[in-house]
């Protein structure tokens, strides 16, 4: 062969090691996308069933659907909810405005489409595209983002907002401090406290990296000018704050206290009086509930729900420890001792890789991945430190442990091809792959799980209409289907444990079993009793007797139970009872004639 047919020969090879790259690339972004779209259709059909998670019947369709019966935002002293900032649960009014209450979790679940996008946009800048997909596909196939994606909730919003706010932050060190990409990560940041009380962490983080980051990247300029560094921390707090400050100014006039209920003894000498609402989510039986009664006499301290852990759910003190890593790995949904939802592995694993050979990244690609590390990190311990832990409260650090678990898995397979040997080269990746297959494939068999506890074809083929639907998940639902049909528009319904789940009436419903319990206790008859609750404008009551028999047993003495007795005897009427719930008029009853 002379040496013109070598050359052509080594051409012809190369070309087909770059065909057979390029192939490869595109069969993976081809599968990706295929992921993507299999997982948004899914979650599409997961959410298009009628709303039965708590959080919504509670809180963000209950809080929405009172301002739309009363012509406008009002105050609601007896719901604490009504108090928290609701830039999601306005949008959610547009929607419940028209009669539709399924188009609110779309609504949600668009802020989770928003977030893929950032990641997507910064890892294919950062990296290449398929990184990029990766990520996004991490990031919308985790259980808790998949959870979320089918609730009417306001988390996503918390989670994209936090995000821009992270990423805008730096854009503006990458591009050399321009102004306007920090005004627009304060404005972020303000949207983010406008959407939940979580984002004052965000607020406060971001508050301190903004003059400390400044600082460091600028120490070794010929004028630091270290006033500049204070004002821009300055500038972005008061940006932030001018967002926020509709829901600043609504708490003032209501409470005095901007962030009502936060830190009201701040703000009030004496706390303004709030309803104490009944316990959670009684209707799951995977569910733990903490005795109010009991956690009630814990000392209120700054690690008060350490020692709640320890009493009610039986926790070493190693195991408290270990609950910033534990949440990576026993998530549980409806299940406060496993933190109420579900992360992955790869969220704890990956990131560790993001810093191998860090002193080989440029120069802004360190300052992201430590700012990112460090917000992620310092977020978790604040939530772990301030309130007993669940996986929506943590929800700003996903996006940054997402990216920095894209760019762990890079530095991953950049080290693996680095080795001389192909055959080893082959066995890591193959091991690696198998890994992230692995990995990744949990979350899609938690979503084989969702779809069966949803079950939303039976709702969608018609097998089951409406009613059936939520009477399924919700079995208080026939009770309140009752109430609403046949009881006078101005009736106030007393609710014991419903969950202070308020949504599907159309009745007043009042949830402060303390109430009740202090009438109990202080009357001196059964008219006394029925009285007394009327005169606070409740004409009914609705109960799950399970759960009132229990707490009704272990918190009145033999004394108050007797008196109960002769209430629910002579002073109520049985207007409706299944599925486990009673719905009672109060009404004296008339003694029966006896001949005598």
């Amino acid at each position: 062969m002379n040496i013109s047919g070598f050359a052509t020969l080594c051409r012809t090879v190369r070309l087909s090691h770059a065909l057979s790259f390029f192939s490869l690339k595109t069969f993976f972004k081809i599968l990706i996308i295929g992921l993507l779209t299999s997982l948004v259709i899914t979650v599409i059909i997961l959410a298009s069933v009628p709303p039965v998670s708590r959080d919504a019947l509670t809180h963000h369709l209950a809080v929405p659907k009172l301002y739309l019966q009363h012509g406008g935002m009002f105050e609601i002293p007896s719901l604490k909810f009504s108090y928290y900032p609701m830039n999601l649960d306005l949008l959610y009014m547009i929607p419940l405005f028209f009669g539709n209450d399924i188009i609110p979790k779309f609504i949600h679940f668009i802020f989770a489409l928003l977030t893929a996008f950032l990641i997507f946009r910064y890892l294919k800048n950062r990296l290449d595209s398929i990184y990029g997909l990766l990520g996004v596909l991490f990031f919308l196939s985790l259980p808790v983002i998949i959870k979320l994606s089918t609730t009417v909730y306001v988390d996503l919003g918390l989670i994209f907002f936090s995000a821009a706010a992270l990423i805008y932050f730096l854009k503006w060190i990458e591009n050399q401090f321009k102004l306007k990409y920090l005004i627009i990560s304060s404005v972020y940041c303000g949207l983010a406290l406008g959407t939940k009380f979580n984002g004052l962490i965000v607020f406060f983080l971001l508050t301190l990296f903004v003059p400390f980051i400044y600082s460091r990247v600028m120490r070794n300029e010929a004028h630091p000018r270290p006033q500049r560094a204070f004002g821009y921390g300055v500038l972005f707090m008061l940006s932030a704050l001018l967002i926020y400050s509709p829901w600043m100014i609504r708490s003032y006039i209501w409470t005095n206290n901007p962030v009502y209920p936060l830190y009201n003894n701040w703000f009030n000498s004496k706390p303004a009086a709030l309803t104490v609402v009944e316990p959670g989510d009684e209707t799951n039986p995977d569910s733990e509930l903490i005795n109010p009664k009991r956690a009630a006499k814990q000392p209120a301290g700054k690690f008060g729900h350490f020692l709640i852990r320890k009493l009610i759910f039986q926790e070493a003190w190693w195991q408290t420890a270990l609950i910033p890593i534990r949440i990576f790995f026993e998530g549980r949904d409806d299940t406060p001792k496993y933190f109420d939802g579900k992360l992955n592995p790869f969220l704890f694993f990956f990131p560790f890789f993001a810093f191998y050979k860090l002193k080989t990244n440029s120069p802004i690609l360190k300052i992201e991945k430590k700012a990112l590390l460090l917000f992620a990190v310092l977020y978790l311990l604040f939530a772990f430190f301030q309130t007993d832990m669940r996986i929506r409260y943590i929800a700003p650090i996903i996006a940054p442990l997402t990216i920095l678990s894209v760019f762990g898995l890079h530095e991953l397979m950049m080290l693996i091809q680095k080795q001389a040997s192909v055959s080893f080269r082959r066995i890591c990746t193959g091991c690696v792959s198998a890994v992230v297959i692995l990995l990744v494939g949990m979350n899609f068999a938690y979503i084989v799980g969702e779809f069966k506890k949803v079950d939303p074809m039976s709702y969608l083929s018609g097998q089951v209409d409406r009613d059936a639907y939520i009477r399924k998940h919700r079995p208080e639902y026939s009770a309140i289907q009752f109430a609403n049909r046949n009881l006078a528009e101005n009736a106030g319904i007393f609710c014991f444990f419903l969950g202070n789940r308020r949504y599907y009436s159309d009745r007043e419903m009042y949830f402060d079993i303390n109430l009740f319990q202090r009438i109990v206790q202080k009357a001196d008859s059964p008219e006394k009793i029925l009285s007394d609750i009327k005169n606070k404008g409740m004409t009914h009551l609705l109960i799950k007797y399970k759960q009132f028999n229990d707490w009704a047993n272990s918190d009145f003495n033999i004394d108050e139970k007797k008196m109960m007795n002769a209430f629910f005897n002579e002073q109520v009427k049985l207007l409706f009872s299944e599925d486990g719930y009673g719905l009672y008029q109060l009404e004296p009853q008339k003694p029966v004639l006896t001949l005598k």
